[in-house]
C-alpha cells in the first residue's frame, strides 16, 4: 500500500481513480464504490458520502469477501 494511502483517510484525497459502483445502485444513492488503487488495493466508500472515509483492502481481502458474496454467504443481512 501507498504511504500516502492509509484506512480511513478521506476519499477525496484518493485522486485519479475510478470509483465503480454496481448498476443494481438504487436511485436514491445508497450503494458502495470501489476503487482499484496503483499497487493492488482497493477502496471502498459510501456513495452518499464521496468524500468521507475510504477504507482500504488488499487483493486478497476484496476476492475472499466477493466469494463469500457469490457463494450466498451474507444473505441473512439483507434476507427478511
Amino acid at each position: 500500500m501507498d504511504h500516502d494511502v492509509y484506512n480511513g483517510m478521506a476519499a477525496a484525497g484518493l485522486r485519479g481513480v475510478a470509483w465503480q459502483k454496481s448498476r443494481h445502485s438504487n436511485s436514491q444513492g445508497s450503494c458502495v464504490e470501489f476503487a482499484r488503487l496503483p499497487g493492488g488495493d482497493v477502496a471502498v466508500r459510501n456513495s452518499r458520502f464521496p468524500d468521507g472515509p475510504a477504507l482500504v483492502y488488499t487483493r486478497a481481502e476484496i476476492e475472499a469477501m466477493l466469494l463469500g458474496v457469490k457463494d450466498g454467504e451474507f444473505d441473512h443481512l439483507v434476507g427478511g
